[in-house]
């Protein structure tokens, strides 16, 4: 029978955020299994973990790591501003993408499924960061890239992972240019690389707006489409990255300024961390008084 010291006590507490007498409970239950203490306190419904899988984790980080010509993204949430900078987190959030990056799961269910070197699944071992740290935090996305030695990666996170850009810049190895690439497009969200990747339902629906925008104005029939044809590069100038400014060099396109580089722009990946979640607006003062209330 292992004796339970109050070193392991403090390390499943620590762990799970369960009481003082459940985690001495636990381990003598298991033996002194560290794994499996913190598996019965999962299943009892006294690990925090399980109490907070209901709240909305829209905060968070992205994060890009690179191996040599593999590269991968991924965004990691959590409830509050204040945790996504804690440093566990932050280190969780590496060792997720280092991970993802040497297994290449397929999904984010085949993610959660595939086992650390600790032997944990990904699912566990974020459920157990969630107990040490008190916050929901989900794995929500990742990509992964490939390039070859003639090719560059250019990774850009901005103010610490609130914004993240994997570019690939195919036939140059000029880093420091997919870098800035990477850079612009943090800073002006391009849906597309070029015009040709565009579905051409969405030029379409486009034109009809623009069609419809200039007959309202009164203009003749016979010179719309003309209109139309002009006001459309303004509409491939929002979305196509090649087609804009370059934001350090307004002066040339994004296009030309590939161009220079001798390589072309292959793709980009650009995750803004918590769009597309809806965030719960909640009133402080309200909270805190159903917490006062015991609700």
């Amino acid at each position: 029978m292992t004796k339970v010291t109050a070193q392991m006590v403090k390390e499943l507490r620590e762990k799970t955020g369960a009481g003082m007498m459940d985690c001495k409970k636990a381990l003598t239950e298991v033996n002194g299994d560290m794994d499996a203490a913190v598996d019965f306190l999962r299943k009892k419904g006294l690990s925090s973990a399980d109490k907070k899988a209901d709240r909305i984790a829209a905060e968070g980080s992205a994060y890009i790591h690179v191996d040599g010509n593999e590269a991968v993204i991924i965004e990691v949430n959590a409830e509050t501003d204040f945790v996504a900078k804690n440093e566990g987190f932050q280190t969780l959030v590496k060792e997720l993408a280092e991970h993802l990056l040497k297994t290449k799961p397929a999904s984010i269910d085949e993610a959660h499924d595939s086992k650390l070197e600790n032997g944990h699944t990904v699912s566990e071992h974020i459920s157990n960061a969630i107990a040490k740290i008190g916050e929901k935090i989900t794995l929500r996305r990742f990509e992964i890239r490939t390039k070859t030695d003639a090719d560059a990666f250019g990774p850009y996170l901005h103010m610490g992972g609130t914004i993240g850009v994997l570019v690939t810049l195919e036939g140059s190895t000029d880093e420091e240019a997919a870098k800035d690439v990477a850079m612009h497009i943090a800073a002006m969200n391009p849906k597309y690389v070029s015009r040709d990747e565009v579905p051409a339902d969405e030029v379409e629906r486009e034109k009809k707006v623009l069609t419809e925008q200039a007959l309202n104005e009164g203009k003749p029939e016979n010179i719309v489409a003309k209109m139309v044809e002009g006001r459309i590069g303004k509409f491939f100038e929002d979305i196509c990255v090649l087609d804009q400014p370059f934001v350090k060099d307004s002066d040339q396109k994004v296009a030309a300024f590939v161009k220079s580089t001798g390589g072309t722009l292959k793709d980009f990946v650009r995750y803004a961390v918590g769009e597309g979640i809806e965030k719960r607006e909640e009133n402080f003062a309200d909270e805190v008084l159903s917490q006062v209330k015991g609700n």
